[in-house]
């Protein structure tokens, strides 16, 4: 009879036991059931090949990029498409993970090996204890513009020049490099000249790796992946390419100074938290002697160009509206995200395949709004306050935004023609405002006005300039085009 009573109770506790072990189960996994309700547009990475898909799955590869279209009516899948060919089916949630936005660390650093001006001492206690292999990069303190590697080897301390000549940094007169982070890339895969390969940083204290960061969150590429074509832009901080990704057709902006791709780092990371249609889209970065942004490719170039190559005859104002509006919906999105753009114009608007216009370079983009550089400031296009007192908003943005209505309905022309920048900043600050361009439907020059108000409070938000556009474009009615007034049979 005891073993009996024994046998019950031993019964009861398994029972309870498998019970909080099931309720622990659903416990823990609620909060994964719940970060996988994910919205259409939502991009994930594969966390592994899925090469046999059954019929209506999709096959991809580890590490590819899928954006969700949709969830399913199948338990634990959506359907998604892959970025880089554009196909659709469906994926098991469990099998990808969602791409995570950057965040604005101003300790993220592309160089956390880089320790500034320290002299040789300072750098051996660094590099204890004694680690073969361990390395940190200073500025040379006996030679003012040169730099110093420092490798732990065998218990000593090695440190070797690197002397800059010819815009070029050597340590041996016979390898040459663009910048540090390239040398660091070569030492870190060849022993060359040094006395072994380079294999752990030593990070400076208050700084995170980027590379490190870019990997977890998804957003590093492949470099051996990416295949670079024709060049089709140079800027002031360096050129921009088209180029081939994984089968996708991309523009691969290249920065090679180390200084400036640190700068460009802020750029990229702005661009990791944004999706809209409107704005171009990131890719991902790849790091390879400099930092290369890899976006989508906008076939059509910068608006200007376009509005200045084809003119009146080919462009009409229905799609000159829709130009208007594609970019405002762009800044009502950056707006809605408490960004300021600080370069908005024309050349900074691209424009894709189907002619869709969208807001590009965000290099100037802060979530503040006090200018902490010495950005040279695009003098014609910006607001008064952020002239005079270095007072950056979404209302400054609006004055930009007008300047921008005006290049658009002038079919590109150049704003304030035949004046110069301080000319320009004295008749501005004195109530100068822009005459109406030729044709520009009066409505469109009203709000080019109320854009340029004096007083930033009084020009109105991008919301308010949308929907005053969405009642204008109402009015037109689109004749024979391609898109919305572009005209068939223009080569548009």
């Amino acid at each position: 009879m005891y073993t009996y009573i024994y046998m019950c109770i031993y019964m009861c506790i398994c029972i309870h036991i498998c019970i909080f072990k099931s309720l622990t189960i659903i416990i823990i996994n609620i909060p994964l059931l719940l970060k996988m309700n994910w919205a259409a547009g939502t991009q994930c990475v594969a966390k592994g090949d899925h090469r046999k898909p059954k019929p209506g799955e999709l096959a991809y590869h580890k590490g590819d990029i899928l954006t969700i279209v949709d969830a399913s009516t199948k338990k634990g899948y959506y359907k998604a498409r892959l970025n880089t060919s554009g196909e659709e089916g469906l994926i098991n949630a469990t099998n990808v993970r969602e791409r995570e936005a950057l965040c604005v660390d101003p300790s993220l650093s592309l160089m956390p090996w880089f320790h500034g001006k320290i002299s040789g001492p300072e750098a051996v206690c660094k590099l204890q204890p004694a680690e073969s292999g361990l390395f940190l990069v200073r500025e040379s303190v006996r030679h003012p513009g040169d730099y110093v590697l420092c490798v732990s080897v065998s218990g000593d301390v090695i440190h070797y020049r690197v002397i800059y000549q010819d815009k070029q940094l050597t340590i041996d007169n016979t390898q040459f490099f663009y910048n540090l982070i390239d040398m660091i890339e070569f030492y870190s895969k060849n022993k060359g000249s040094i006395a072994t390969t380079l294999l752990k940083p030593k990070q400076k204290q208050g700084t995170k790796s980027a590379e490190l960061e870019l990997s977890k969150t998804g957003w590093l590429l492949d470099i051996t992946k990416l295949k670079l074509g024709e060049n089709i832009g140079e800027g002031e901080f360096g050129a921009v390419y088209e180029g081939d990704y994984m089968g996708q057709r991309v523009a691969v902006k290249t920065i090679k100074c180390d200084v400036t791709a640190q700068a460009f780092l802020q750029e990229t990371t702005v661009m990791t938290k944004l999706q809209h249609k409107n704005l171009v889209r990131l890719l991902g970065v790849i790091l390879h002697k400099g930092l290369h942004i890899v976006t989508e490719l906008m076939t059509k170039g910068n608006l200007v160009n376009f509005l200045r190559t084809r003119g009146r005859s080919v462009v009409n104002t229905d799609q000159l509206l829709r130009f208007a509006l594609d970019v405002c919906e762009g800044m009502e999105y950056l707006e809605s995200k408490k960004l300021v753009h600080r370069d908005l114009a024309a050349r900074n608007v691209l424009v894709s395949e189907d002619s869709l216009a969208k807001v590009s370079d965000f290099g100037l983009t802060k979530v503040d709004s006090k200018v902490s550089d010495n950005a040279k400031l695009p003098v014609k296009w910006t607001a008064p306050e952020a002239l005079k007192k270095e007072k950056f908003s979404t209302k400054s943005d609006v004055w930009s935004y007008g300047v921008l209505l005006w290049e658009i309905f002038s079919y590109g022309r150049q704003p304030y023609p035949k004046m110069s920048l301080k000319e320009v900043k004295e008749r501005v600050e004195g109530g100068y405002r822009m005459e109406a361009p030729e044709d520009c439907p009066p409505v469109v020059y009203s709000l080019m006005r109320i854009c340029w108000e004096q007083e930033p409070r009084r020009r109105p938000a991008f919301h308010k300039l949308r929907e005053k556009l969405e009642r204008e474009m109402g009015k037109h009615i689109p004749g024979s085009e391609c898109r919305d007034g572009i005209r068939s049979g223009s080569g548009c």
